[in-house]
């Protein structure tokens, strides 16, 4: 995927759309396109995180794992984020990520983008902004699906 490509694709994407121009292009210079098989682990609970990946194609499941079982949290879809711990120096993966069939992301080094938001005190703000939004939207399906699990309606 060229840089050209990238900016268009980081520009319509739901989670970076509407950041300006000068934003886009530090985030395109940044993403390159990685492709998951269906069932293919993409993040592992416990590692350190790396990648933030804004996801194009396909679905993944974000789930908790243990050695007897796994239990999805939430679905996301194209237009959905994560990796979010990325954006933390040294902070260990919260939740498994697995593809549910085949799809497509763009992924942005941790290390590189954690650089560009020292940088750019704006972008920061607004990606830490997003992404405490996206964080939220996690808490809150974990919840629901505890409460599901156990047998309680929420309100």
């Amino acid at each position: 995927m060229t840089t050209m490509t990238s900016t268009k694709t980081i520009n319509e994407h739901a989670f970076t759309s509407g950041l300006s121009d000068s934003q886009v292009a530090t985030l395109a210079h940044l993403a390159h396109e990685v492709n998951f098989k269906e069932d293919e682990i993409v993040l592992v609970a416990g590692q350190q995180s790396k990648h933030f990946y804004l996801l194009l194609e396909g679905s993944v499941c974000i789930e908790v794992s243990a050695r007897s079982y796994v239990v999805w949290v939430q679905i996301l879809n194209p237009g959905n984020a994560f990796g979010w711990s990325a954006l933390l120096d040294h902070h260990d993966t919260l939740f498994q990520v697995r593809a549910r069939e085949a799809s497509r992301a763009l992924c942005l080094d941790g290390e590189r983008l954690s650089a560009a938001l020292h940088a750019d005190s704006e972008l920061a703000a607004e990606l830490f902004r997003r992404t405490l939004k996206l964080v939220a939207g996690r808490v809150q399906a974990t919840e629901a699906r505890l409460a599901e699990m156990c047998g309680v309606k929420l309100q």
